[in-house]
């Protein structure tokens, strides 16, 4: 399953991207196939190193393949019964914010940003987790992204979406945005 996402993230970022973005992995299998193609005073040159055709993903390249995942776990985690109800909202006033939160968390990287990815399994049931980011060499979390239910008396649900970061231990709740439900109470995550 997971190599069967993996290969339609692949095609549809080279869809939407015509072409611009080749995904790392793919390019170092090519690199590698090509190696000896390459003459040797610049195999040996240092100056070769800075350009890898790997590091020619752009923050703004990388800032679109993480919304995408973001988007795609977001949806999931609503689930077929959530989804149709709150989708122009998220469209609207949540994925934006999210957005926003990546390109910060972009930014804060400096030149670690390519590491970034984005986890594929979102928490079931009651669960805040929907995604989080974390750094593909080292494994550590960077942003925890989550949402919660919030039961409002006399008002009613909420779905109150936040991010916690690295920076502050993960302690401090960053928001993103809500999302009215109903005063009746929303189906599981996933459901």
């Amino acid at each position: 399953m997971k190599r069967w996402l993996n290969k339609m993230l692949v095609i549809f970022v080279t869809i939407i991207t015509l072409g611009f973005y080749v995904p790392a992995n793919l390019l170092e299998v090519d690199a590698e196939n090509n190696k000896n193609n390459i003459p040797k005073s610049n195999v040996d040159d240092e100056s070769s190193e800075d350009s890898l055709p790997g590091e020619a993903l752009t923050k703004d390249e990388a800032l679109s393949v993480l919304s995408e995942q973001a988007k795609e776990q977001t949806l999931k985690k609503f689930g077929p019964r959530i989804t149709p109800q709150v989708e122009d909202e998220f469209y609207s006033r949540i994925l934006p914010n999210i957005e926003i939160a990546l390109n910060e968390l972009i930014e804060k990287t400096e030149g670690d940003y390519r590491s970034l990815s984005i986890t594929e399994e979102p928490a079931k049931g009651y669960g805040e987790r929907i995604f989080h980011v974390y750094n593909e060499e080292t494994g550590q979390d960077i942003a925890l992204f989550h949402v919660r239910r919030d039961n409002r008396p006399l008002e009613g649900y909420y779905f109150n979406f936040h991010y916690h970061i690295k920076n502050d231990e993960f302690k401090e709740h960053h928001t993103i945005g809500e999302i009215y439900w109903d005063k009746n109470t929303p189906p599981k995550w996933m459901s």
